[in-house]
């Protein structure tokens, strides 16, 4: 119990350092307030730039990877904890994690939508789902140029693929379900500007990038 305590706990505060309201606020910005109003590396992009919103988005993604793969079975080790439940742990880790991200304590737990800290925390857990939801946002972005239209395709294509496996674990394939479920819950504002014709397309500047010009 103390194992998955601490596991949990650790992997939250991990999760929870928000990456893309730091990047902003480096240069004077409250991303909070301009774009979408995200935290994540989609608005850090629009907002900052494209090399700021590829170091969130690699930042975001080592949130979820390191929960899993480095701070869980450390802690494990150093705590003595049953090493027969640490594929559960390491699945409990990237939950915390992502749940850290979309729900920080250092923003009034208000985050991000978690897609890339789940991309992290599968690529410790399932890495050839990765590989097909990264595949799948590619394809949907391409074809219609929204990136929150690739995240859904990329939130339907994880979960999908890990049923798919044939060593798929249920509990695992049931949490995959759940997360890849907040993912589009947590994309609904932007669902509303897609049916609105109102969401931001790649390619489009924003109003932060061309004031600044």
């Amino acid at each position: 119990m103390l194992a998955y305590i601490l596991i949990v706990l650790a992997a939250y505060f991990l999760g929870s350092i928000p990456t893309g309201y730091l990047a902003a606020r480096a240069k004077g910005i409250d991303i909070r307030t301009v774009g979408s109003g995200n935290i994540g590396a989609t608005n850090a992009m629009r907002v900052l730039g494209k090399p700021a919103g590829i170091a969130v988005l690699l930042l975001d993604a080592l949130k979820g990877y390191a929960a899993v793969a480095w701070i869980c079975p450390s802690l494990l080790k150093i705590f003595n904890g049953p090493e027969a439940e640490l594929e559960t742990l390491r699945i409990v880790a990237g939950i915390a994690a992502v749940l850290g991200h979309n729900y920080t304590c250092w923003l009034k737990f208000k985050g991000g939508k978690g897609i890339a800290t789940s991309g992290g925390a599968y690529l410790a857990l399932a890495p050839l789902a990765v590989g097909v939801a990264v595949a799948a946002f590619i394809l949907a972005v391409l074809l219609t140029r929204y990136v929150s239209i690739g995240s859904i395709a990329a939130a339907v294509a994880l979960p999908a693929t890990v049923w798919c496996l044939p060593e798929h674990d249920l509990f695992l394939g049931i949490v995959t379900t759940a997360l890849g479920a907040m993912a589009i819950y947590k994309h609904r504002s932007n669902i509303k500007r897609l049916m609105a014709g109102t969401e931001s397309r790649i390619g489009k500047k924003s109003e932060m990038q061309e004031a600044t010009k």
